[in-house]
């Protein structure tokens, strides 16, 4: 039976793309006044404000990732996860040598360029820092879709001997380096606990019935809160906030059942659908703009009407773009290579 498409995940995962962009914005912020309040409290707050509101957005991401292994789309065979992989893993490269050729172009690397290359390969991103998610992400899908393909009755052994590799991999690199004193990479394909809750509670409460549109309020009422504890965690304990905490679980709970359900208008599918498409590569390709671009924005000299200013507007100029040559991109049959 085939199952109606969620458009309501479809306006969730552009969201989050928004957001994952908005919060990096916030970083740049961050970067400027040396994560102190002490070097520029408007653009401290501005920043930090921005990366808390922002804060769901990858514990969504496993979440909707969990919905659709678990319930939208369960894998058919181990094909169908080697496909999934890939749609993630062949961007990632490519993206990974975009940054490091545009670092050592710019002479940003901050190490070798051919180091780095070999440090991406295993799991260490830089200076694609964002990518890190994808290193869990295909993991996670890999463990998700074999539990699926395994109570299917299927033998996927191809995807037992991913498995292996990626349980095996931290130990097997960290006994090398012990044997033979080489600096070897570090191993980061690998899958928090933290991510596999999120997916598999994501699953269950992607599932669930609609939000009543009576309850929709109260949920995003709930999310003033859960930020207030986000932020006050950020300033007071650690920033960045860790995704496993308790307080970004809570916003992204509000957030999940205050999007869970809303009825998108059939007029506005078609848009929705060509955004959801380019959000991958908006994501893949958005730091390396927002990089170029946040020196000429970003000052800890600000006020606070200035750092509003400027953060609004490098968050536009990052995201429209962004997603603007993802849509040209896709228009040119490219979605395969650059996401």
């Amino acid at each position: 039976m085939r199952r109606e498409h969620r458009f309501d995940i479809d306006l969730l995962r552009v969201i989050c793309a928004c957001a994952v962009i908005t919060g990096h914005v916030g970083g740049e912020c961050m970067l400027a006044v040396g994560k102190s309040a002490e070097n520029g409290r408007a653009v401290y707050w501005t920043g930090l404000f921005l990366d808390s509101v922002t804060s769901w957005a990858v514990p969504m991401y496993f979440a909707i990732a969990g919905w659709a292994v678990l319930v939208g789309a369960p894998p058919r065979n181990g094909g169908t996860l080697r496909k999934r992989s890939l749609r993630m893993i062949i961007p990632v490269g490519i993206w990974s040598a975009v940054y490091l050729l545009w670092g050592r172009l710019r002479d940003t690397n901050g190490g070798p360029t051919s180091k780095l290359a070999l440090d991406a390969l295993f799991g260490t991103v830089q200076p694609a820092f964002h990518l890190w998610y994808f290193y869990a992400h295909v993991p996670l899908i890999l463990i998700l879709g074999f539990v699926m393909l395994l109570k299917a009755g299927k033998r996927p052994w191809g995807v037992v001997a991913a498995l292996v590799v990626i349980s095996a991999g931290p130990t097997a690199f960290s006994d090398l380096a012990r044997l033979t004193g080489w600096d070897v990479p570090h191993f980061g394909w690998q899958v928090g606990s933290y991510s596999l809750v999120y997916a598999v509670i994501g699953a269950l409460l992607l599932s669930l019935p609609a939000t009543r549109r009576r309850h929709r309020g109260w949920w995003l009422a709930g999310t003033v809160p859960a930020l207030g504890l986000v932020l006050w965690s950020q300033d007071r304990i650690h920033f960045v906030i860790p995704n496993a905490s308790i307080f970004v679980a809570a916003l992204s709970v509000c957030v999940l059942f205050a999007a869970n359900g809303v009825r998108i208008p059939e007029r506005m599918r078609p848009t929705l659908t060509k955004l959801t498409d380019a959000g991958l590569g908006a994501f893949m390709f958005h730091v390396l703009l927002l990089k170029t671009i946040s020196p000429a924005f970003v000052s800890a000299d600000r006020g606070w009407l200035g750092a509003a200013g400027a953060a609004a507007a490098l968050t536009v100029l990052t995201v429209v773009p962004s997603f603007g040559l993802s849509m040209l991109w896709g228009r040119f049959k490219l979605r395969r290579y650059l996401g």
